[in-house]
C-alpha cells in the first residue's frame, strides 16, 4: 500500500524529504524562523521547489542568514549578489531580505525576540487543521492578514498574506497536512508538545 502524501509534493526526493521532515513541524528558533521568512518571499511567482533546490546556494550568499551581518549590507553587496546563479538573481528579493534583516534587527532591539513576536498571533500554539483536499486549504486567512500587516509595519518587505500564510505552513504555525497524509498526526503531535 502506497503512502498517501499531500499531493503537492510530488515525486521529486527533495519534495519528498521536505514534505515528510519539514514542512508543518512546529519552529522556535528566531533565526529559523527568519531564514524561512526570506525564503518563502523568494518564491512569489516561482514554485516552492525552485526556491528548495537553491535553499544551500542562499544559506551561503547570506551568511546563513544571519541578520547582524546582512543588515550592514548595501548597493555593493546587492550588486555582487545579482552576480550569483545560486540564488534568484531579481534586486527587489535580494534588498528584501537586507530590508527584514533590519526590521528584525529593530523588534530586537524593542526588545521583541523574532520568534515570539510571530507566535504571539497563535497566543504560542499551533492550529491544527483537518483538511481532507487541496482544495480546501487556503491561501491566506484572517491570520495572515494580521501578520503580514504586522511584518509590513515592522519594515519586512515580500510578505503579503499569501506569502505569510505559507510561511506559516512550513513552519507548523498551522498544521495543514490533509487528514489522509501520515505527517498530519505527527506534526499534530509535535504541536501538542511545542512551547515557546
Amino acid at each position: 500500500m502506497s503512502i498517501e502524501r499531500c499531493p503537492w509534493c510530488g515525486s521529486d526526493p527533495l519534495y519528498v524529504d521536505y514534505h515528510d521532515r519539514v514542512w508543518g513541524r512546529p519552529v522556535a528558533d528566531s533565526r529559523v524562523l527568519f531564514e524561512k521568512l526570506c525564503l518563502d518571499g523568494q518564491q512569489a511567482g516561482l514554485s516552492w521547489i525552485t526556491i528548495l533546490k537553491k535553499q544551500k546556494g542562499y544559506e551561503e550568499a547570506f551568511a546563513g542568514f544571519d541578520p547582524a551581518v546582512i543588515a550592514l549590507w548595501g548597493d555593493e553587496k546587492v550588486e555582487e549578489l545579482m552576480l550569483n546563479p545560486a540564488i534568484v538573481r531579481n534586486r527587489l528579493k535580494i534588498q528584501s531580505v537586507i530590508k527584514n534583516a533590519r526590521g528584525y534587527l529593530e523588534l530586537l532591539e524593542k526588545g521583541k525576540d523574532f520568534s515570539c513576536f510571530l507566535w504571539d498571533f497563535l497566543d504560542g500554539r499551533p492550529l491544527i487543521n483537518h483538511y481532507h483536499d487541496t482544495a480546501d486549504v487556503p491561501t491566506n486567512t484572517e491570520l495572515s492578514d494580521r501578520m503580514s500587516k504586522a511584518l509590513k509595519k515592522a519594515g519586512f518587505s515580500f510578505v503579503g498574506s499569501t506569502i505569510v500564510y505559507a510561511f506559516m505552513q512550513a513552519v507548523g504555525m498551522v498544521n495543514d497536512h490533509l487528514v489522509g497524509c501520515p505527517q498530519h498526526m505527527e506534526c499534530s503531535d509535535q504541536a501538542a508538545k511545542f512551547s515557546l
